[in-house]
Protein backbone atom coordinates (compact mmCIF):
# COMPACT_ATOMS: atom_id res chain seq x y z
CA UNK A 1 0.00 0.00 0.00
CA UNK A 2 1.25 3.19 -0.91
CA UNK A 3 0.46 6.99 0.67
CA UNK A 4 0.73 10.23 -0.64
CA UNK A 5 0.15 13.41 1.15
CA UNK A 6 -1.78 16.03 -1.67
CA UNK A 7 -3.26 18.43 0.49
CA UNK A 8 -1.22 19.98 4.08
CA UNK A 9 -3.28 23.56 4.23
CA UNK A 10 -4.35 24.56 7.79
CA UNK A 11 -6.34 22.08 8.87
CA UNK A 12 -6.89 20.81 5.35
CA UNK A 13 -5.67 17.21 4.73
CA UNK A 14 -6.25 14.90 1.76
CA UNK A 15 -4.46 11.42 0.47
CA UNK A 16 -4.37 9.11 -2.18
CA UNK A 17 -3.67 5.78 -1.15
CA UNK A 18 -2.73 2.90 -3.99
CA UNK A 19 -3.56 -0.70 -2.94
CA UNK A 20 -2.25 -2.85 -5.66
CA UNK A 21 -4.34 -5.43 -7.73
CA UNK A 22 -2.42 -8.76 -6.01
CA UNK A 23 -2.88 -7.38 -2.32
CA UNK A 24 -6.80 -7.25 -3.38
CA UNK A 25 -6.82 -10.84 -5.78
CA UNK A 26 -4.40 -12.43 -2.44
CA UNK A 27 -7.63 -11.24 -0.28
CA UNK A 28 -10.58 -12.38 -2.95
CA UNK A 29 -8.94 -15.60 -3.35
CA UNK A 30 -9.20 -16.06 1.15
CA UNK A 31 -12.18 -15.18 1.23
CA UNK A 32 -13.40 -17.79 -1.16
CA UNK A 33 -10.99 -20.40 0.67
CA UNK A 34 -12.98 -19.47 3.72
CA UNK A 35 -16.60 -19.71 2.33
CA UNK A 36 -15.59 -22.68 0.21
CA UNK A 37 -17.00 -25.23 2.59
CA UNK A 38 -20.14 -23.68 3.57
CA UNK A 39 -20.88 -23.35 -0.38
CA UNK A 40 -23.31 -25.89 -1.15
CA UNK A 41 -23.86 -27.05 -5.51
CA UNK A 42 -25.77 -29.98 -6.65
CA UNK A 43 -23.23 -32.59 -8.73
CA UNK A 44 -21.03 -31.97 -5.25
CA UNK A 45 -20.63 -33.15 -1.92
CA UNK A 46 -20.85 -30.35 1.07
CA UNK A 47 -17.62 -28.37 1.47
CA UNK A 48 -16.36 -29.91 -2.36
CA UNK A 49 -17.20 -27.17 -4.71
CA UNK A 50 -14.05 -26.15 -6.57
CA UNK A 51 -12.79 -22.93 -5.55
CA UNK A 52 -13.12 -21.68 -9.83
CA UNK A 53 -17.00 -22.23 -9.34
CA UNK A 54 -17.40 -20.37 -5.81
CA UNK A 55 -15.90 -17.70 -7.37
CA UNK A 56 -17.88 -17.61 -10.58
CA UNK A 57 -20.87 -18.05 -8.06
CA UNK A 58 -20.06 -15.40 -5.27
CA UNK A 59 -16.77 -13.60 -6.96
CA UNK A 60 -18.55 -10.44 -7.24
CA UNK A 61 -19.84 -9.61 -4.13
CA UNK A 62 -16.85 -11.59 -2.10
CA UNK A 63 -14.63 -8.75 -4.45
CA UNK A 64 -17.09 -6.13 -3.10
CA UNK A 65 -16.91 -7.16 0.42
CA UNK A 66 -13.59 -7.34 0.59
CA UNK A 67 -12.92 -4.05 -1.44
CA UNK A 68 -14.65 -2.41 1.88
CA UNK A 69 -12.77 -4.52 4.38
CA UNK A 70 -9.43 -3.07 2.28
CA UNK A 71 -10.11 0.71 2.00
CA UNK A 72 -11.71 0.84 5.51
CA UNK A 73 -8.04 -0.55 6.60
CA UNK A 74 -6.21 1.78 4.42
CA UNK A 75 -8.27 4.77 5.79
CA UNK A 76 -7.38 3.15 9.50
CA UNK A 77 -3.04 3.22 8.36
CA UNK A 78 -3.34 6.24 7.36
CA UNK A 79 -4.88 7.52 10.42
CA UNK A 80 -2.11 6.00 12.81
CA UNK A 81 0.74 6.19 10.29
CA UNK A 82 0.05 10.38 9.77
CA UNK A 83 -1.58 10.67 13.66
CA UNK A 84 -4.08 12.19 12.30
CA UNK A 85 -7.20 13.70 14.96
CA UNK A 86 -10.14 13.78 12.54
CA UNK A 87 -12.56 16.76 12.79
CA UNK A 88 -15.52 14.71 11.76
CA UNK A 89 -15.66 11.57 9.18
CA UNK A 90 -13.29 11.96 6.55
CA UNK A 91 -14.66 11.88 2.97
CA UNK A 92 -13.80 8.76 0.88
CA UNK A 93 -13.75 8.08 -2.93
CA UNK A 94 -12.51 5.07 -4.95
CA UNK A 95 -11.22 6.88 -7.95
CA UNK A 96 -13.42 6.70 -11.32
CA UNK A 97 -12.85 3.71 -13.68
CA UNK A 98 -11.45 0.98 -11.15
CA UNK A 99 -12.18 -2.76 -12.46
CA UNK A 100 -11.31 -5.93 -10.96
CA UNK A 101 -7.62 -6.78 -11.22
CA UNK A 102 -6.14 -3.33 -11.36
CA UNK A 103 -4.47 -1.19 -8.84
CA UNK A 104 -7.27 0.27 -6.65
CA UNK A 105 -6.55 4.16 -6.06
CA UNK A 106 -8.61 5.82 -2.74
CA UNK A 107 -8.53 9.73 -1.85
CA UNK A 108 -9.46 10.70 1.68
CA UNK A 109 -9.96 14.02 2.31
CA UNK A 110 -10.73 15.47 5.85
CA UNK A 111 -10.13 18.19 8.39
CA UNK A 112 -8.05 17.14 11.47
CA UNK A 113 -8.70 19.18 15.01
CA UNK A 114 -5.98 21.74 15.75
CA UNK A 115 -3.40 21.89 18.48
CA UNK A 116 -4.95 23.33 21.53
CA UNK A 117 -2.65 24.68 24.10
CA UNK A 118 -4.53 23.69 27.57
CA UNK A 119 -5.56 26.72 29.48
CA UNK A 120 -4.47 27.62 32.81
CA UNK A 121 -7.45 27.28 34.95
CA UNK A 122 -6.06 28.50 38.08
CA UNK A 123 -7.01 31.88 39.38
CA UNK A 124 -10.54 31.34 37.39
CA UNK A 125 -12.64 33.71 39.31
CA UNK A 126 -16.52 34.22 39.00
CA UNK A 127 -19.55 35.78 40.60
CA UNK A 128 -23.02 33.85 41.35
CA UNK A 129 -25.98 35.55 41.51
CA UNK A 130 -28.83 34.07 43.64
CA UNK A 131 -31.75 34.59 44.31
CA UNK A 132 -33.61 34.24 47.91
CA UNK A 133 -37.18 32.59 47.64
CA UNK A 134 -39.98 34.92 49.17
CA UNK A 135 -42.36 34.08 51.07
CA UNK A 136 -44.68 36.71 48.82
CA UNK A 137 -43.23 34.60 45.56
CA UNK A 138 -44.39 31.03 47.27
CA UNK A 139 -47.99 32.83 47.70
CA UNK A 140 -48.14 34.39 44.36
CA UNK A 141 -47.21 30.59 43.20
CA UNK A 142 -50.16 29.06 45.27
CA UNK A 143 -52.54 31.59 44.11
CA UNK A 144 -52.00 30.25 40.41
CA UNK A 145 -52.83 27.39 41.14
CA UNK A 146 -55.70 28.04 43.20
CA UNK A 147 -56.59 30.08 39.73
CA UNK A 148 -56.58 26.81 37.92
CA UNK A 149 -58.35 24.67 39.98
CA UNK A 150 -60.94 26.97 40.17
CA UNK A 151 -64.41 25.14 41.14
CA UNK A 152 -67.77 26.48 40.09
CA UNK A 153 -71.31 26.44 41.46
CA UNK A 154 -75.01 26.63 40.09
CA UNK A 155 -75.87 30.39 39.53
CA UNK A 156 -79.85 31.14 40.01
CA UNK A 157 -81.67 30.77 37.28
CA UNK A 158 -82.38 34.92 36.88
CA UNK A 159 -78.67 34.89 36.97
CA UNK A 160 -77.35 36.43 33.51
CA UNK A 161 -73.63 35.24 32.30
CA UNK A 162 -71.04 37.77 32.91
CA UNK A 163 -67.08 36.90 32.16
CA UNK A 164 -65.55 34.98 34.42
CA UNK A 165 -69.40 32.86 34.78
CA UNK A 166 -69.11 29.21 33.52
CA UNK A 167 -72.09 27.77 31.31
CA UNK A 168 -72.59 24.48 30.71
CA UNK A 169 -73.72 24.53 26.80
CA UNK A 170 -75.12 21.90 24.16
CA UNK A 171 -74.33 23.26 20.67
CA UNK A 172 -75.20 22.96 16.94
CA UNK A 173 -73.00 24.68 14.31
CA UNK A 174 -73.59 24.56 10.65
CA UNK A 175 -72.72 26.30 7.63
CA UNK A 176 -75.07 27.37 4.68
CA UNK A 177 -77.66 24.95 6.32
CA UNK A 178 -75.83 21.94 6.55
CA UNK A 179 -74.03 20.79 10.02
CA UNK A 180 -70.34 20.11 9.48
CA UNK A 181 -68.31 17.40 11.60
CA UNK A 182 -67.26 18.63 14.43
CA UNK A 183 -69.28 21.29 15.24
CA UNK A 184 -71.60 19.45 17.83
CA UNK A 185 -71.13 18.72 21.31
CA UNK A 186 -73.56 18.38 24.48
CA UNK A 187 -72.56 19.56 27.86
CA UNK A 188 -69.35 21.72 26.95
CA UNK A 189 -68.50 23.38 29.67
CA UNK A 190 -67.28 27.61 28.34
CA UNK A 191 -65.97 30.27 30.75
CA UNK A 192 -67.04 33.64 29.43
CA UNK A 193 -64.19 36.04 28.80
CA UNK A 194 -61.72 32.60 28.90
CA UNK A 195 -60.91 33.04 24.69
CA UNK A 196 -61.35 29.10 24.65
CA UNK A 197 -63.54 29.22 21.80
CA UNK A 198 -63.86 31.23 18.14
CA UNK A 199 -63.85 34.61 18.40
CA UNK A 200 -67.37 36.19 18.78
CA UNK A 201 -68.83 33.11 20.15
CA UNK A 202 -68.13 34.18 23.95
CA UNK A 203 -69.63 37.36 23.56
CA UNK A 204 -72.71 36.18 22.07
CA UNK A 205 -73.46 34.81 25.17
CA UNK A 206 -72.95 37.06 27.57
CA UNK A 207 -76.27 37.96 29.42
CA UNK A 208 -77.62 34.25 28.60
CA UNK A 209 -79.48 32.79 31.58
CA UNK A 210 -80.38 28.80 32.75
CA UNK A 211 -82.87 27.64 29.91
CA UNK A 212 -81.85 30.37 27.09
CA UNK A 213 -82.09 29.06 23.27
CA UNK A 214 -79.77 31.34 21.39
CA UNK A 215 -78.70 31.15 17.53
CA UNK A 216 -75.26 32.86 17.25
CA UNK A 217 -73.43 33.75 14.24
CA UNK A 218 -69.79 33.91 14.13
CA UNK A 219 -66.75 33.39 11.33
CA UNK A 220 -64.07 31.31 11.36
CA UNK A 221 -60.75 32.95 11.35
CA UNK A 222 -58.78 32.37 7.83
CA UNK A 223 -55.88 30.37 9.52
CA UNK A 224 -58.20 27.64 11.07
CA UNK A 225 -56.75 24.23 10.94
CA UNK A 226 -59.44 22.65 9.44
CA UNK A 227 -59.35 24.00 5.71
CA UNK A 228 -63.36 23.73 5.28
CA UNK A 229 -63.91 25.76 7.89
CA UNK A 230 -61.06 28.44 7.74
CA UNK A 231 -63.05 32.01 6.75
CA UNK A 232 -66.40 30.33 6.50
CA UNK A 233 -69.33 31.88 8.24
CA UNK A 234 -70.75 29.93 10.70
CA UNK A 235 -74.18 29.59 12.74
CA UNK A 236 -74.55 27.88 16.13
CA UNK A 237 -77.78 26.75 17.66
CA UNK A 238 -76.76 26.61 21.61
CA UNK A 239 -78.81 25.62 24.54
CA UNK A 240 -78.09 27.27 27.83
CA UNK A 241 -78.30 24.13 30.35
CA UNK A 242 -77.02 26.53 33.51
CA UNK A 243 -75.29 29.16 34.15
CA UNK A 244 -72.16 28.81 37.06
CA UNK A 245 -70.52 31.43 38.81
CA UNK A 246 -66.99 30.57 40.74
CA UNK A 247 -67.03 29.14 44.02
CA UNK A 248 -64.49 29.91 46.94
CA UNK A 249 -61.46 28.49 46.87
CA UNK A 250 -59.67 27.90 50.73
CA UNK A 251 -55.95 27.78 50.40
CA UNK A 252 -55.92 24.83 53.33
CA UNK A 253 -54.75 21.55 54.40
CA UNK A 254 -58.30 20.16 52.05
CA UNK A 255 -57.23 21.96 48.81
CA UNK A 256 -53.61 20.37 49.58
CA UNK A 257 -55.18 17.06 49.69
CA UNK A 258 -56.98 17.56 46.69
CA UNK A 259 -53.51 17.68 45.25
CA UNK A 260 -52.30 14.80 46.80
CA UNK A 261 -50.13 16.49 49.37
CA UNK A 262 -50.27 15.67 53.30
CA UNK A 263 -51.17 19.58 54.13
CA UNK A 264 -51.07 23.21 52.76
CA UNK A 265 -47.55 23.36 54.35
CA UNK A 266 -46.32 20.75 52.71
CA UNK A 267 -47.66 22.16 49.33
CA UNK A 268 -45.53 25.54 49.92
CA UNK A 269 -42.50 23.65 51.08
CA UNK A 270 -42.99 22.09 47.18
CA UNK A 271 -43.33 25.45 45.96
CA UNK A 272 -40.47 26.78 47.83
CA UNK A 273 -38.45 23.76 46.03
CA UNK A 274 -39.57 24.43 42.41
CA UNK A 275 -39.02 28.42 42.52
CA UNK A 276 -35.47 27.78 43.94
CA UNK A 277 -34.56 24.67 41.08
CA UNK A 278 -36.09 27.65 38.86
CA UNK A 279 -33.87 30.27 40.01
CA UNK A 280 -30.91 28.51 40.45
CA UNK A 281 -31.46 27.24 36.83
CA UNK A 282 -30.93 31.23 36.09
CA UNK A 283 -28.23 31.49 37.91
CA UNK A 284 -26.63 28.31 36.74
CA UNK A 285 -26.91 29.97 33.12
CA UNK A 286 -25.40 33.24 33.84
CA UNK A 287 -22.32 32.07 35.61
CA UNK A 288 -21.87 29.66 32.82
CA UNK A 289 -22.15 32.57 30.06
CA UNK A 290 -19.47 34.45 32.48
CA UNK A 291 -17.54 31.13 32.13
CA UNK A 292 -17.06 30.52 28.72
CA UNK A 293 -16.76 34.33 27.19
CA UNK A 294 -13.49 34.41 30.16
CA UNK A 295 -12.50 31.27 28.18
CA UNK A 296 -13.36 32.63 24.76
CA UNK A 297 -11.30 36.31 25.77
CA UNK A 298 -8.06 34.19 25.67
CA UNK A 299 -8.15 32.14 22.87
CA UNK A 300 -8.34 32.59 18.95
CA UNK A 301 -7.25 29.55 17.01
CA UNK A 302 -8.39 28.22 13.40
CA UNK A 303 -11.60 25.91 14.00
CA UNK A 304 -12.55 23.31 11.03
CA UNK A 305 -14.89 24.81 8.51
CA UNK A 306 -16.93 21.51 8.19
CA UNK A 307 -17.77 22.08 12.03
CA UNK A 308 -18.46 25.43 11.87
CA UNK A 309 -21.14 24.52 8.77
CA UNK A 310 -22.40 21.87 10.77
CA UNK A 311 -23.28 24.41 13.82
CA UNK A 312 -24.10 27.00 10.73
CA UNK A 313 -26.63 24.79 9.74
CA UNK A 314 -28.32 23.86 12.75
CA UNK A 315 -28.86 27.60 13.94
CA UNK A 316 -29.74 28.82 10.58
CA UNK A 317 -32.77 25.27 10.53
CA UNK A 318 -34.27 26.56 14.09
CA UNK A 319 -34.16 30.09 12.81
CA UNK A 320 -36.03 29.62 9.38
CA UNK A 321 -38.53 27.51 11.64
CA UNK A 322 -39.06 31.02 14.33
CA UNK A 323 -39.44 33.59 11.37
CA UNK A 324 -41.75 31.21 9.28
CA UNK A 325 -44.25 31.01 12.62
CA UNK A 326 -43.63 34.88 12.98
CA UNK A 327 -46.49 37.51 12.86
CA UNK A 328 -44.85 38.66 9.59
CA UNK A 329 -42.65 35.90 8.12
CA UNK A 330 -41.11 37.69 5.36
CA UNK A 331 -39.54 40.55 7.07
CA UNK A 332 -38.30 38.22 10.15
CA UNK A 333 -36.65 35.65 6.80
CA UNK A 334 -35.03 38.82 5.61
CA UNK A 335 -33.99 40.11 9.14
CA UNK A 336 -32.36 37.17 9.75
CA UNK A 337 -30.55 36.99 5.93
CA UNK A 338 -29.22 40.47 6.74
CA UNK A 339 -27.42 38.93 9.87
CA UNK A 340 -26.32 35.95 8.73
CA UNK A 341 -22.85 36.54 8.64
CA UNK A 342 -23.16 37.27 12.49
CA UNK A 343 -25.14 33.52 13.04
CA UNK A 344 -21.80 32.39 10.88
CA UNK A 345 -19.33 33.77 13.67
CA UNK A 346 -21.41 32.66 16.67
CA UNK A 347 -21.60 29.49 15.23
CA UNK A 348 -17.68 29.52 14.65
CA UNK A 349 -17.58 31.00 18.33
CA UNK A 350 -19.51 27.64 19.47
CA UNK A 351 -17.49 25.42 17.93
CA UNK A 352 -14.03 26.85 19.17
CA UNK A 353 -15.68 26.89 22.46
CA UNK A 354 -16.69 23.40 22.52
CA UNK A 355 -13.20 22.12 21.14
CA UNK A 356 -11.82 24.36 24.37
CA UNK A 357 -14.03 22.91 26.53
CA UNK A 358 -13.45 19.00 25.36
CA UNK A 359 -9.55 19.70 25.62
CA UNK A 360 -9.73 20.73 29.47
CA UNK A 361 -12.00 17.98 29.97
CA UNK A 362 -10.00 15.26 28.36
CA UNK A 363 -6.52 16.96 30.17
CA UNK A 364 -8.29 16.94 33.79
CA UNK A 365 -9.90 13.87 33.22
CA UNK A 366 -13.59 14.81 32.78
CA UNK A 367 -15.25 11.30 31.79
CA UNK A 368 -19.08 10.09 31.27
CA UNK A 369 -18.78 7.03 32.73
CA UNK A 370 -20.39 3.81 31.16
CA UNK A 371 -23.61 3.64 33.60
CA UNK A 372 -24.60 7.83 32.69
CA UNK A 373 -24.47 6.90 28.81
CA UNK A 374 -26.69 3.63 29.28
CA UNK A 375 -29.36 6.46 31.55
CA UNK A 376 -28.76 8.73 28.11
CA UNK A 377 -29.62 6.03 26.14
CA UNK A 378 -32.41 5.28 27.68
CA UNK A 379 -33.90 8.32 28.63
CA UNK A 380 -33.33 9.39 24.76
CA UNK A 381 -35.15 6.17 23.55
CA UNK A 382 -38.41 7.03 25.54
CA UNK A 383 -39.13 9.64 22.85
CA UNK A 384 -39.25 6.78 20.33
CA UNK A 385 -42.77 4.28 20.14
CA UNK A 386 -42.72 1.05 22.05
CA UNK A 387 -41.84 -1.01 19.34
CA UNK A 388 -38.60 1.29 17.61
CA UNK A 389 -36.77 1.84 21.15
CA UNK A 390 -34.44 -1.13 21.35
CA UNK A 391 -33.93 -0.79 17.49
CA UNK A 392 -32.72 3.32 18.56
CA UNK A 393 -31.11 2.02 21.63
CA UNK A 394 -29.06 -0.61 18.62
CA UNK A 395 -28.30 2.42 16.27
CA UNK A 396 -26.69 4.61 18.99
CA UNK A 397 -24.42 2.06 19.82
CA UNK A 398 -23.61 1.23 16.44
CA UNK A 399 -23.63 4.72 14.94
CA UNK A 400 -20.46 6.81 16.86
CA UNK A 401 -21.84 10.12 15.71
CA UNK A 402 -25.50 9.26 17.04
CA UNK A 403 -23.56 8.31 20.62
CA UNK A 404 -21.32 11.57 20.56
CA UNK A 405 -24.75 13.67 19.96
CA UNK A 406 -26.21 12.18 23.02
CA UNK A 407 -23.29 12.24 25.37
CA UNK A 408 -21.93 15.75 24.14
CA UNK A 409 -24.36 17.94 26.33
CA UNK A 410 -23.82 15.73 29.74
CA UNK A 411 -19.91 15.55 29.10
CA UNK A 412 -19.91 19.37 28.72
CA UNK A 413 -21.81 20.06 32.08
CA UNK A 414 -19.51 18.07 33.64
CA UNK A 415 -16.80 20.07 31.99
CA UNK A 416 -18.68 23.04 33.58
CA UNK A 417 -19.11 21.62 36.88
CA UNK A 418 -15.36 20.95 37.21
CA UNK A 419 -14.32 24.86 36.19
CA UNK A 420 -16.80 25.94 38.52
CA UNK A 421 -15.37 23.87 41.27
CA UNK A 422 -12.00 25.05 40.69
CA UNK A 423 -13.31 28.53 40.00
CA UNK A 424 -12.93 31.60 43.04
CA UNK A 425 -16.50 32.16 43.35
CA UNK A 426 -17.76 34.63 45.16
CA UNK A 427 -22.43 35.34 45.84
CA UNK A 428 -24.41 38.12 45.43
CA UNK A 429 -28.01 38.52 46.03
CA UNK A 430 -30.29 39.95 43.48
CA UNK A 431 -33.76 39.78 42.62
CA UNK A 432 -34.52 37.69 39.94
CA UNK A 433 -35.28 40.75 37.46
CA UNK A 434 -31.92 41.77 38.55
CA UNK A 435 -31.10 38.41 37.25
CA UNK A 436 -32.96 37.84 34.15
CA UNK A 437 -31.42 41.29 33.20
CA UNK A 438 -27.61 39.84 33.74
CA UNK A 439 -28.56 37.13 31.13
CA UNK A 440 -29.73 39.78 28.84
CA UNK A 441 -27.08 41.87 29.43
CA UNK A 442 -24.83 38.69 28.33
CA UNK A 443 -26.75 38.26 25.24
CA UNK A 444 -26.29 41.55 23.83
CA UNK A 445 -23.06 41.34 24.65
CA UNK A 446 -22.64 38.08 22.68
CA UNK A 447 -24.31 39.71 19.71
CA UNK A 448 -22.02 42.45 19.48
CA UNK A 449 -18.89 40.46 19.48
CA UNK A 450 -20.32 38.56 16.75
CA UNK A 451 -20.78 41.06 14.55
CA UNK A 452 -17.06 42.61 14.95
CA UNK A 453 -15.23 41.17 11.94
CA UNK A 454 -13.85 37.94 12.58
CA UNK A 455 -10.54 37.81 13.75
CA UNK A 456 -7.97 36.23 10.94
CA UNK A 457 -7.18 32.58 12.06
CA UNK A 458 -3.58 31.86 13.21
CA UNK A 459 -2.06 28.48 12.68
CA UNK A 460 -3.46 25.47 14.42
CA UNK A 461 -0.07 24.56 16.30
CA UNK A 462 0.52 28.05 17.53
CA UNK A 463 -0.42 29.42 20.32
CA UNK A 464 -4.01 31.33 20.31
CA UNK A 465 -3.91 35.25 21.58
CA UNK A 466 -6.53 36.74 23.19
CA UNK A 467 -9.35 37.34 20.67
CA UNK A 468 -12.84 36.90 20.83
CA UNK A 469 -14.36 33.79 20.20
CA UNK A 470 -16.33 31.35 21.67
CA UNK A 471 -17.95 27.88 20.46
CA UNK A 472 -19.34 25.09 21.81
CA UNK A 473 -18.27 21.40 22.87
CA UNK A 474 -18.46 17.81 21.64
CA UNK A 475 -22.16 18.03 20.56
CA UNK A 476 -23.86 20.32 18.42
CA UNK A 477 -26.76 21.78 20.67
CA UNK A 478 -29.66 23.77 18.64
CA UNK A 479 -29.47 27.75 19.18
CA UNK A 480 -32.96 29.21 19.86
CA UNK A 481 -34.77 31.20 17.55
CA UNK A 482 -34.37 34.67 16.65
CA UNK A 483 -31.31 37.00 16.70
CA UNK A 484 -31.21 37.26 20.62
CA UNK A 485 -32.04 33.35 21.25
CA UNK A 486 -29.00 32.71 18.68
CA UNK A 487 -26.91 34.30 21.69
CA UNK A 488 -27.85 32.21 23.82
CA UNK A 489 -26.57 29.28 22.09
CA UNK A 490 -23.21 29.80 24.20
CA UNK A 491 -24.46 28.86 27.25
CA UNK A 492 -24.17 25.13 25.17
CA UNK A 493 -21.18 25.04 23.04
CA UNK A 494 -20.82 23.07 20.20
CA UNK A 495 -18.04 20.85 18.73
CA UNK A 496 -17.34 17.17 18.48
CA UNK A 497 -14.36 15.50 19.25
CA UNK A 498 -15.07 13.06 16.74
CA UNK A 499 -13.40 9.82 17.33
CA UNK A 500 -11.49 8.76 14.20
CA UNK A 501 -14.17 6.70 13.11
CA UNK A 502 -13.83 4.23 9.59
CA UNK A 503 -16.04 6.35 7.04
CA UNK A 504 -17.73 4.38 4.46
CA UNK A 505 -15.96 4.01 1.21
CA UNK A 506 -17.77 3.99 -1.81
CA UNK A 507 -18.29 0.35 -3.17
CA UNK A 508 -16.09 -0.65 -6.40
CA UNK A 509 -18.44 -3.10 -7.21
CA UNK A 510 -21.62 -3.44 -8.81
CA UNK A 511 -23.50 -4.68 -5.30
CA UNK A 512 -23.69 -2.12 -3.00
CA UNK A 513 -23.27 -2.59 0.51
CA UNK A 514 -26.71 -2.58 2.56
CA UNK A 515 -26.95 1.08 3.71
CA UNK A 516 -27.05 2.04 7.47
CA UNK A 517 -30.13 1.66 9.78
CA UNK A 518 -32.01 4.79 10.09
CA UNK A 519 -32.64 5.89 13.26
CA UNK A 520 -36.42 5.30 14.03
CA UNK A 521 -39.21 7.67 13.81
CA UNK A 522 -39.84 9.15 16.75
CA UNK A 523 -43.47 9.13 17.86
Amino acid sequence: MQIKETTNEGLKRAYTVTIPAADIASRVDAEIKKVAPQVKMPGFRPGKVPANLVKKMHGEQLHAQTMNDVIRESVDEVMREKALRPAMQPAIDLEEGYEEGKDAVVTIDLEVLPEIETPDIEGLKLERLTVPVSEDAVEESLKNIADQQKSYKDAPKTKKAADGDQLIIDFTGSIDGEEFEGGKAEDAPLVIGSGQFIPGFEEQLTGAKTGDEKTITVTFPSDYPAEHLAGKDAQFAVAVKQVKVEGETKLDDDFASALGLDSLDKLKELLKGQLEQETNGLTRTQMKRQLLDKLAAGHDFAVPEKMVDAEFEQIWAQLQQEAAKDEDPEAAQKEIESEKDDYRNIAERRVRLGLLLSEIGQKNGVEVSQQEMNMLIQQAAQQYREEDRERFMQYVQQEPMAAAQLRAPLYEDKVVDFLFDKAEVTEREVTKEELEAAIEADEEAEEAAAKKPAAKKKAPAKKAAAKKAAPKKEEAKKAPAKKAAAKKSDDKPAAKKAPAKKAAAKKPAAKKAPAKKAAPKKK
